[in-house]
């Protein structure tokens, strides 16, 4: 290195853009130097990384990513998949994935690309461009299991994690998720706590792993208190299909003082169904809900719910696909995060 190296001019309005020349030479480095440092090259000092950091801020250069991707073999940006329709992706719950995957690229080059794969499009135009080089790895949250299509990446050789329970429960996918069993086990267990004996629930869709879970913890739950099952009726995870469901339920068992909704968006809509027939929450029926999403019922209640972090989880998922995708080959187990009970205003007075 010769520090006393004159530094090329950076690029104006005009100019051409600086060239790895240009770089290499600012920093007082070869040019294979220069582009070891900038591809993230185990044999680059910590010195000549330095100058060429330093060169890459002075000049405004900006690497060539195609030739990059000759040289890694990286396309530099994974995917999020969502097989859901648009409506649903208004969700707070996706708002959260996308911070938490996004918080985990933070500090790398890698880019997000977002995928939607709503029900009755063509899933191979998606597995085309996944498996096209396109991304260097994917993650793959809120699927169905008509979505059968997205369990066959791991096969494709693509790294692949999932947020939530693969349906398969043999598949070696690695996947993030919280122990949802637990959660309905506990929202049961909470609200015959209280003094509640005739409970009923708002499922989620039944092609869903986590909702799936929950309901069965729910049951174990009431099992566990000594309670007979109530009514079962399955929401789509939002506040009007949480409404609809709940007039169901109330239709089906009008004497119930308890309600387990497997969202904070659907117990929303338990309390708007309680409300419009002239009861109070928690008075007469006490509502629980699942997520713990920062959401208030109208006249400003707060819900019971289970709590669910989804940042954590989906930050979490991401690191998980940074690692699938630097070593191929790594088994990497499930992670599955502890579920917790966080009491409120709409399931005690």
């Amino acid at each position: 290195m010769n520090p006393k190296t004159t530094p090329a001019a950076p690029a104006r309005e005009g100019r051409p853009l600086p060239t790895l020349e240009d770089l290499a030479r600012a920093a007082g480095v070869s040019r294979s130097t220069a582009s070891r440092a900038i591809n993230g090259g185990s044999r680059v000092s910590p010195a000549a990384q330095a100058a060429v950091d330093a060169a890459i801020a002075e000049l405004g250069y900006i690497p060539n990513r195609a030739a990059r991707s000759l040289v890694t073999r990286r396309a530099g940006s994974v995917a999020l998949v969502i097989p859901e329709p648009d409506a649903r992706v208004m969700d707070p719950y996706f708002a959260a994935v996308v911070t938490g995957v996004n918080q985990s690229l933070r500090d790398t080059d890698i880019q997000l690309v977002l995928l939607m794969s709503r029900a009755g499009d063509d899933s191979s135009r998606t597995l085309r461009y996944l498996r096209g080089g396109h991304v260097d790895g994917a993650i793959v949250v809120s699927h169905h299991r008509a979505d059968g299509w997205v369990e066959t990446l791991g096969s494709t050789g693509l790294p692949t994690v999932f947020i939530g329970r693969p349906w398969d429960r043999k598949s070696e996918l690695p996947f993030v998720d919280l122990d949802n069993f637990e959660g309905g086990r506990l929202a049961a267990r909470h609200l015959a706590g209280t003094g509640r004996t005739h409970l009923g629930t708002v499922a989620g869709p039944k092609d869903m792993t986590a909702a799936v879970d929950r309901l069965d913890g729910w049951l174990q739950g009431l099992k566990e208190a000594g309670l007979k099952p109530g009514p079962i009726v399955h929401g789509d995870f939002t506040t009007a299909g949480g409404a609809e469901a709940a007039r169901k339920l109330f239709g089906q068992a009008p004497a119930l003082d308890g309600v387990f909704a497997a969202s904070d968006l659907m117990a929303l809509g338990v309390v708007e169904a309680v409300r419009g027939a002239g009861k109070g929450v928690p008075e007469d029926v006490a509502v629980v809900g699942f997520d713990n999403h920062s959401i208030q019922a109208p006249n400003g209640m707060d819900l019971t719910t289970v709590a669910h972090p989804m940042v954590e989880i989906a930050k979490n998922a991401g690191q998980l696909l940074i690692r699938a995708i630097e070593n191929t080959g790594e088994q990497l187990e499930p992670v599955i995060y502890p579920a917790e009970l966080v009491v409120r205003g709409s399931s005690v007075m």
